[in-house]
């Protein structure tokens, strides 16, 4: 796996703190402690304390840290910032307990209670959070310090920032990272000074796989994007916080959301959650939405088959193979709007506007999406989800995904009825780069709100028929 440093490379640093020789960095294990075991509890024990002092608000209190606990880590489990200071949270903190505040208050005088009596508790709850987070930052602080929070951490790049950001890290615990090494296609004598070059870029996800990597630092380096995105987006390296240093960092400031280390701005990259609660979520709302579309749009689909089968006096539902997530191959459901000549047409012959073998009600159908209305029985099924990229035949997937970078990863979660490319005016025969990246943007970025964006989004295509 690439050359490994010699022990005398790992012995070279005589600093208070040295890289991990390779064989502890293996023994480390990855459930090491994290910030959101003691931040959270603490938040909402702050939250829900003035509730002791009066039992009438108790339920507006535990709605309180409900909502605060939601909006102070924004709906995701929280992390600690490299450089951690309640002073620099502060800002943000503030401004969301008090919308929390007056959140709360408002529904509290929707239903008759007295929102004077409760204010004072609310503030109180909100004092005790700010009080909470002094000590939880200290003990954070401290922890790191002693070593308790050190996650192992690859750089990808040698250069002398690398050298630069490895050194800052050994002399600062501080910051809750643990330099093993770094991966580069070639040697970089001033930052193995420091720390070891573990292998090629290309064995960046043997090496996390190996070491038990928690942290990936991209930082200097003749590094291609395209080449460093499909690295990092590796299975192997998907649970790893991924910390980007900027281009031109010397002109970055911290005015953006992003964190640092000393003087080096560091950008944290979303890795996008495909698994977990939100996900289990995003499933309950698709079999509900699913169903209860089926049984309010009978009659509309009803009206469809009809038409279909009066103009062409052939099969009402077309279907189709197409590939979902993972690679999985199922038969998804259309109104037929168009009959193929053969299955190899149907297989094969791309979709283009203007066909004169569909009729009045196939263009209709089309320009106004009811055509894809069976696919609610693909979700209720759990061959699709509500949004995500649309679903692509076998054959054209092979193609693009040959051809195209980054095709394939558009298939880490299920197809979607509907999504953020097709609302973006990327419908029929547009272009598939331009789809590519819409769809793996969607996944980057996912959230259920963004689920939420997408159907409104929708909504407007249908009726104003903007589709094909």
């Amino acid at each position: 796996m690439g050359r490994t440093a010699s022990a005398g490379a790992l012995a070279h640093v005589s600093r208070r703190a040295g890289p991990w020789p390779v064989d502890e960095a293996r023994r480390r294990l990855p459930g090491q402690l994290c910030a959101w075991m003691l931040v959270l509890p603490i938040d909402m024990a702050a939250l829900l304390a003035p509730a002791l002092l009066a039992s009438r608000y108790r339920l507006a209190m535990v709605g309180l840290a409900t909502v605060g606990l939601a909006l102070l880590t924004g709906g995701q489990r929280y992390r600690a910032r490299l450089h951690i200071s309640v002073l620099d949270e502060l800002p943000t903190i503030l401004a969301r307990l008090l919308a929390t505040i007056a959140l709360v208050a408002g529904v509290v005088l929707l239903v008759g209670g007295d929102a004077t009596a409760f204010l004072p508790l609310a503030f109180l709850g909100a004092g005790l959070v700010l009080l909470g987070r002094t000590i939880t930052t200290h003990a954070i602080r401290l922890a790191r310090t002693r070593g308790l929070v050190a996650r192992p951490t690859v750089f990808v790049g040698g250069a002398g920032l690398t050298r630069h950001l490895a050194e800052m890290l050994l002399e600062q615990p501080k910051y809750g990272l643990r330099p093993i090494g770094f991966v580069d296609d070639h040697g970089c004598p001033e930052a193995e000074e420091v720390i070891p070059r573990l292998a090629d870029l290309e064995q960046l996800d043997d090496v996390v796989a190996s070491l038990g990597v928690q942290v990936i630092v991209v930082s200097e380096g003749d590094l291609p994007e395209s080449r460093l995105v499909e690295l990092v987006r590796r299975p192997p390296c998907g649970p790893c916080d991924l910390l980007v240093v900027p281009r031109l960092h010397d002109f970055c400031t911290q005015t953006a959301l992003g964190d640092h280390i000393a003087c080096v701005p560091i950008m944290r990259i979303r890795t996008p959650s495909l698994h977990g609660p939100s996900w289990v979520l995003k499933r309950l709302f698709d079999v509900t939405l699913a169903t209860t579309a089926l049984v309010v749009l009978a009659p509309v689909m009803a009206v469809c088959a009809l038409a279909v089968r009066l103009e062409s006096g052939g099969d009402v539902l077309f279907r189709q193979e197409r590939v979902g997530r993972d690679g999985t191959v199922f038969t998804c459901l259309k109104f037929c709007t168009l009959a193929p000549r053969s299955r190899e047409e149907s297989a094969t012959l791309w979709s283009v506007e203007g066909d004169p073998r569909v009729g009045l009600v196939g263009r209709f159908l089309r320009r106004t999406s009811l055509d894809e209305l069976p696919q609610l029985w693909n979700i209720l099924r759990g061959d699709m989800t509500t949004v995500g990229p649309r679903p692509e035949r076998p054959h054209f997937v092979a193609k693009f995904a040959a051809e195209l970078p980054r095709y394939g990863l558009r298939h880490r979660v299920p197809s979607g009825l509907t999504g953020l490319a097709q609302v973006s005016g990327l419908r029929g025969d547009s272009s598939v780069v331009d789809r590519a990246r819409f769809d793996n943007f969607y996944i980057e970025n996912w959230s259920l709100w963004l689920d939420v964006k997408v159907l409104l989004r929708t909504v407007v295509e249908v009726v104003f028929a903007r589709g094909r």
